[in-house]
């Protein structure tokens, strides 16, 4: 293929079992579970020092 040359894909339609579904949406909401954690130890970390700077 070319450099010049590009390809257009559309998805139509997504075949997956209602049950393989539910099933990656819950693997999902648990690894988005750390990620959480992690923000909120920098937020916490971040206001902390913010705080700590603006405080008279």
């Amino acid at each position: 293929m070319m450099d010049s040359e590009v390809s257009k894909v559309e998805v139509t339609d997504i075949k997956m079992p209602f049950l393989s579904m539910v099933w990656f949406m819950v693997k999902w909401a648990i690894a988005s579970i750390p990620a959480i954690i992690i923000l909120w130890l920098l937020f916490v970390m971040f206001g902390g020092l913010i705080g700590g700077l603006t405080h008279i």
